[in-house]
């Protein structure tokens, strides 16, 4: 684990164990940079052009058999219940999933994924290489498995989806573990 990712966990863990405060849990961290990838619909979407909104961010792929298809639906779930809740809050944040496996989610393939879990969730792909560098702007790990002898295969990656603030800084991680509830009150505790 490089020196960045040993920060992020760092940050992640301290995050985690800190009582409410005034100051956002990832305040300061190094989580996010700038991005030019494709969407769901053939264009060009970039960490300037989500602004003015909050932003939901979060790396998996379509192919995932278990814990992608899990988040997108928490993710999904939570947006939901700020869309009757909270309708204001809700119009301020774009959910993002980004692919970790571009060579296999295309944009059509994304379009049909992110469609499945909410109408704005925004899908992301583009080369190999604008992945790797929105991945580590992101401290995201995603490694290819070896393929099976079907020629398909799996990518071990981290799980967190972040909170980004309208200009792409980290405010929190999301506890999509806890279940769309939880989603939707830490965002309502941070999105103004």
């Amino acid at each position: 684990m490089n020196f960045r990712n040993s920060l992020i966990v760092l940050a992640l863990a301290l995050a985690a164990c800190s009582t409410p405060a005034a100051t956002p849990p990832l305040a300061g961290a190094k989580i996010g940079g700038p991005f030019s990838l494709t969407d769901q619909d053939g264009k060009t979407v970039t960490d300037k052009s989500l602004g003015p909104k909050y932003r939901i961010m979060y790396f998996g792929y379509t192919y995932c058999p278990d814990v992608c298809p899990t988040t997108a639906q928490t993710i999904g779930a939570a947006m939901r219940s700020l869309d009757k809740s909270d309708p204001e809050v809700s119009a301020k944040v774009t959910p993002v999933f980004v692919t970790v496996d571009p060579a296999r989610d295309t944009p059509a393939v994304l379009k049909q994924f992110v469609s499945a879990f909410y109408p704005r969730f925004v899908g992301l792909t583009g080369s190999q290489n604008a992945i790797d560098m929105a991945r580590t702007e992101y401290g995201v790990f995603a490694a290819r498995d070896k393929p099976s002898p079907g020629g398909g295969y799996l990518v071990e990656h981290s799980n967190a989806a972040y909170l980004m603030d309208p200009t792409n800084k980290p405010i929190a991680l999301l506890p999509t573990e806890q279940g769309a509830a939880a989603v939707a009150d830490e965002i309502k505790r941070w999105v103004k």
